[in-house]
């Protein structure tokens, strides 16, 4: 099950299926896609993800599948792969906090969101040998970009688990806090982006996912980011801002 609260230019997600460590099934992708839309729908200026229970999500809900019969490039080639570009795409800055268990599809939500906080206890890799299968959902790439090749085959091959704050100092993710902190630590983050200058973080979001999809190097990148530099100069937040710094007060943006 998948619920969605908006208030306050804020949009909740949360994973709410504790009974199964929030693993997913196909029709959880589709909830968790349409959640995604109805928040951008709504304009909001900021999102968060997270689980209920005691994990965030223990990847693909395999409880029910027939592995004669499984269509598994239709649940991760295709649904899958389709939820994590829609998130990777959300306009508005996105956090994850991340308890517990994050695996597999689980891993995939969090490598989707631009802003991954984690507890410190929380459990990451890839425990999929003993299931004859391998790390998906983008782990390859990601453990391989910061970790290097022999420290992702050893985890691959062990099934062995990085803590939250391993994870952290590894790169994987943004901070690590004790899981007691976790959610206010993340939700005032996220009231305080929700609060800023959200024209200009999403020009940011773009010119790093440019800069992750291979499109642009040093002189692409510091040409769009004068463009950007550019556009902002018409919208409210930036007069705001310029005439916050000027009168010496804090500035009170709107988003527009």
């Amino acid at each position: 099950m998948i619920d969605l609260t908006i208030s306050n230019d804020i949009a909740e997600v949360v994973l709410n299926a504790p009974a199964k460590l929030n693993a997913l099934n196909a029709d959880d992708l589709g909830e968790l896609s349409e959640a995604y839309l109805k928040a951008e729908r709504a304009d909001v200026r900021a999102l968060v993800l997270r689980g209920e229970g005691r994990g965030f999500c223990a990847g693909r809900d395999i409880s029910a599948v027939d592995p004669a019969h499984d269509d598994v490039d239709a649940y991760l080639g295709q649904r899958a792969m389709s939820l994590f570009r829609q998130m990777a795409a959300f306009p508005a800055p996105t956090f994850a906090a991340v308890h517990g268990a994050c695996l597999g599809v689980g891993l995939g939500l969090a490598i989707a969101t631009d802003v991954v906080y984690v507890a410190e206890n929380a459990k990451v890799g890839s425990p999929f040998a003993n299931l004859g299968a391998t790390l998906d959902s983008g782990g390859h790439a990601l453990f391989y970009e910061r970790l290097g090749a022999h420290r992702t085959l050893d985890l691959i091959y062990t099934g062995e688990m990085m803590s939250g704050a391993e994870a952290v100092t590894a790169g994987l993710f943004s901070r690590s806090v004790g899981p007691d902190e976790l959610l206010d630590f993340t939700m005032e983050r996220v009231n305080r982006v929700a609060r800023g200058a959200t024209q200009a973080y999403m020009a940011s979001k773009a010119l790093v996912a440019q800069l992750r999809d291979g499109k642009a190097g040093l002189w692409e990148s510091m040409a769009a980011e004068s463009g950007e530099q550019a556009r902002l100069c018409s919208t409210e937040d930036y007069a705001e801002g310029f005439t916050a710094f000027q009168e010496k007060r804090p500035p009170r943006f709107r988003g527009a």
